[in-house]
């Protein structure tokens, strides 16, 4: 399906059976977004640090198993109706999370070491296995959050757009992104099908992805896609205030604690 001069897939999106915050199962999703003019969706489900609705205590290839079943789910329906899924995960480090991709069930039993690296070696270990990253809502503030913690050397991309955020956050995302060339992606943080509607979220390819490795090929060199960003996420930095402490990750992986002053010149 061709719309709005491209083709439209969801890539960041949690289910049921994997994501403890997530409410509507894997399978669940498909018909929804296809009737919602999608082309497929990437299912990006709490990784083991993460909100995972896995338990940890699993021996690993079991615990990696249960995990994948979310996505599983919803290939198998998705190859029933014709419509594309692809395999991603959302891991958490300090409540700065990443999305990643073009990795597999058999990579992630093969690598329990990913479970002890930091953001930088994380970023190796993906690109060595011909995966990419993306920090997730690298401006989100919750009542969780005791501080932002911002890595643009520490990931492929940045979601500049985030459903799940208010817009000042993504104001934030998208003047970051714009004024260093980073590439931005966008996602609706998906946990239950009936926002499918309202969400302005996604991504718009010129041409069909036929593999996730289609998708990790276009983030890393930044061409062949838009992220769908609403007006009111791409506004003026005086529409948006930074109101935890927020820390500037450098090359080395080093935080480097900043004002708004610092980090938009």
């Amino acid at each position: 399906m061709n719309t709005q001069n491209g083709y439209k897939y969801e890539v960041h999106l949690h289910t049921a059976e994997a994501s403890k915050c997530g409410s509507t199962p894997g399978a669940e999703y498909i018909a929804a977004f296809k009737a919602a003019g999608y082309d497929g969706i990437i299912v990006t489900d709490h990784f083991f640090y993460g909100n995972t609705g896995v338990d940890r205590n699993l021996p690993w290839p079991l615990f990696v198993d249960e995990f994948c079943k979310g996505y599983e789910a919803a290939k198998e329906e998705g190859d029933k109706q014709g419509f594309k899924v692809f395999f991603g995960w959302e891991e958490n480090f300090n409540n700065d999370e990443y999305l990643v991709y073009g990795l597999d069930k058999e990579w992630l039993k093969a690598h329990h070491d990913v479970l002890r690296c930091s953001q930088k070696e994380m970023l190796e270990m993906v690109h060595e296995g011909g995966g990419a990253v993306v920090q997730a809502h690298p401006f989100r503030e919750r009542g969780y959050i005791r501080n932002v913690n911002v890595h643009p050397f520490q990931c492929d991309a940045m979601e500049a757009s985030n459903f799940g955020n208010p817009p000042e956050q993504d104001i934030l995302a998208y003047n970051f992104c714009k004024d260093r060339g980073i590439t931005m992606t966008s996602g609706s943080d998906i946990h239950n099908k009936s926002v499918i509607p309202s969400t302005t979220c996604g991504m718009l390819f010129d041409k069909p992805l036929e593999s996730i490795h289609d998708y990790v090929d276009a983030i890393k060199s930044g061409k062949g896609f838009r992220p769908l960003i609403s007006p009111d996420r791409m506004g003026p930095l005086e529409d948006a205030n930074m109101h935890l402490p927020t820390y500037l990750y450098d090359e080395d992986n080093k935080p480097h604690l900043v004002k708004k002053e610092d980090i938009f010149k």
